[in-house]
């Protein structure tokens, strides 16, 4: 895998050990931002040593969400870059590696969005993620889509609909931050939660955040086909082989 800045310095892919950090460059989301994150994408789809994936912004400013200099007010609206934007956010939900966002500060807009869409969120005590798109005359993406599950409809009504911040503490009592860390000890906090993955086993990995997030959609009958086709090919990996004579020599 390829290290270093991408997409003319909008973000940076580094790597330690089975851990691939992408750091935003930018406060701002724009379409070159967008392309660099797909980039980071394909090169850790294609890296099987890669098992966790950390998204980071930097200090005091995650995301703030989009930069509205890529609209041209005098030309006619349309809804491209929003389409580009959720495949990307969809590629990353599904990604066979186990993510984590890493907040410190402001986490506002699409920036909230892309927390949303990583498998856990830490975030310092001075953060704050906020959903303030309704406000500006526009929607919050697929958060419309995702945010209830996580947070219940009622707080998510009131989350997107008032776009209110919510700090810290408030996020993690309502289930949309996981931990919380002390303002200069972030890295510490995300590798406690990369450390509680295990060994997350890619293939298993994938397979669970499939069904998981299919959950919502299907019925128990046809969950259960989905469930029983996924656990066979689990099963039928080394990870489950090596855990089935590691049981028999105890």
């Amino acid at each position: 895998m390829s290290q270093g800045a991408m997409g003319e310095g909008a973000l940076r892919l580094r790597r330690e050990g089975d851990v691939a950090w992408v750091e935003l460059r930018r406060p701002t989301i724009n379409m070159r931002v967008v392309r660099a994150l797909s980039d980071a994408l394909d090169a850790l789809e294609d890296d099987d040593s890669v098992r966790f994936v950390v998204i980071e912004g930097q200090p005091g400013c995650f995301c703030a969400g989009i930069d509205f200099a890529d609209f041209r007010p005098d030309a006619p609206m349309d809804i491209h870059g929003f389409h580009k934007w959720e495949q990307l956010c969809a590629r990353l939900e599904r990604l066979s590696k186990a993510t984590v966002a890493a907040i410190d500060g402001v986490c506002t807009g699409g920036g909230a969005q892309l927390a949303l869409v990583c498998d856990v969120r830490v975030a310092t005590r001075r953060s704050a993620l906020q959903f303030d798109e309704i406000h500006k005359g526009f929607l919050p993406g697929m958060a419309t889509f995702r945010l209830a599950k996580f947070i219940g409809l009622g707080r998510a009504k009131r989350l997107l609909l008032q776009g209110a911040p919510a700090g810290a503490e408030a996020a993690l009592a309502m289930g949309l931050i996981d931990a919380i860390a002390e303002d200069d000890a972030l890295d510490v906090g995300v590798r406690e939660q990369l450390r509680a993955f295990g060994p997350a086993h890619p293939v298993a990995t994938e397979l669970g955040k499939r069904l998981l997030l299919e959950s919502y959609a299907e019925p128990f009958e046809q969950a259960i086909g989905g469930f029983l086709a996924a656990q066979h090919r689990a099963i039928s990996q080394s990870a489950f082989l090596e855990t089935l004579a590691a049981a028999r020599q105890k």
